[in-house]
């Protein structure tokens, strides 16, 4: 019977304990969208979890959708990253970077030139985001062209390159809670005719494009991928048949020897079984993925334990409780008190909310 706490071995990665630090944006990339010393700080301080998930990275320009979130497409880039990988690994810890593009989840005035957003829609959500103006609605997207695809898959490529050039450990694909490879993923969304629209396997065709190409790059065992398939997200509604296309791509997915498949169970930040929705066979996905399995929505420390001493997955994420806790992996080891969460840091601003949460000893 495994514990939370023991390590264990995901692909090519050896991780000290199965606790993983989620992505989570923080909002506080400097100018040129580098990560600073206060984000190299933030990391070093969390080393002791089994794996860190970095904050979502754009993949490109044109993958930006909130105010001041890092990229990995400069070289600039690759050099700020840099500092935060070598902090993390002097204090024993390992760690990823998530790769992003946000797709329609966007504002034309953080793009290029003013351009518009790009999806595979030409549909606005009801949805907004994080601008110099604070929340306001994402601007409407243009429909990529088909002609354009290869591309959006070269820069996945190009940006798992640079993540190894940057010392991370690997890299996990944001194909969840609304964003590009979402947006194709869904019939609810996708509007498509032709090569990445209608069937279920056309509308996964670009998100395993991307998945090989990563994985050809940089190596499966160094590749993970997180997907969210009953969340509803930014407007975004669940597709109609979210077993019938997860159980698909997950079967694809699976020969690609991938580290890791990150899962966010039900709503993202609600409930795992919402009320209005219909049951989800996690299970199934999890049949049919020989890698890892993580798992994410919200987990206390006994339902952690419990889900990994059971064998339901070898990995859990927490996202909040790793904000305001630097030591969560000793406070749950120890059963300790959590630091509160102060609200209204998360996004933007300096060290405060940010890099001055409390270590155990000294709280």
């Amino acid at each position: 019977m495994s514990s939370l706490f023991d390590p264990i071995q995901i692909g090519d990665i050896a991780l000290a304990n199965r606790i993983v630090m989620a992505p989570l944006t923080r909002n506080r990339a400097a100018d040129g969208l580098l990560p600073g010393p206060l984000t190299v700080e933030y990391y070093r301080q969390r080393a002791s979890a089994g794996l860190i998930i970095s904050e979502a990275s754009q993949i490109s320009p044109m993958a930006q959708g909130y105010l001041d979130t890092p990229g990995i497409y400069s070289t600039e880039q690759i050099a700020a990253w840099r500092q935060v990988t070598d902090a993390v690994h002097a204090a024993g810890g390992r760690i990823v970077i998530q790769l992003w593009h946000v797709g329609r989840i966007s504002h034309s005035s953080l793009l290029p030139d003013g351009a518009a957003p790009v999806s595979s829609t030409n549909r606005r959500p009801d949805a907004k985001t994080f601008t110099r103006n604070g929340f306001e609605p994402v601007s409407t997207p243009r429909a990529l062209r088909d002609d354009e695809l290869p591309g959006i898959v070269a820069d996945y490529r190009q940006a798992a390159r640079n993540a190894i050039a940057a010392g991370f450990d690997g890299v996990e694909v944001h194909a969840a809670n609304s964003y590009l490879l979402d947006q194709f993923l869904r019939d609810s969304v996708n509007d498509r005719s032709g090569p990445y629209g209608g069937s279920i396997e056309n509308r996964a065709r670009l998100l395993l494009e991307v998945m090989q190409a990563v994985a050809d790059e940089i190596g499966g065992g160094r590749t993970g991928i997180r997907i969210s398939p009953m969340t509803s997200f930014s407007d975004t509604p669940r597709d109609s048949d979210p077993q019938a296309l997860f159980n698909y791509v997950v079967g694809q997915l699976a020969p690609l020897g991938l580290a890791y498949l990150h899962v966010i169970e039900g709503e993202t930040g609600g409930a795992r079984q919402p009320a209005a929705a219909p049951a989800f066979d996690y299970a199934a996905l999890r049949r049919r993925f020989p890698g890892a399995w993580m798992i994410n929505n919200g987990y206390d420390r006994g339902e952690a334990i419990a889900a990994v001493a059971d064998g339901r997955a070898e990995l859990v994420a927490f996202g909040r409780p790793f904000i305001s806790n630097p030591d969560l992996v000793q406070r749950l080891r120890e059963d300790a008190p959590l630091n509160a969460l102060r609200a209204d840091k998360l996004y933007g601003g300096g060290a405060e909310g940010y890099t001055d949460y409390p270590a155990l000893a000294a709280a």
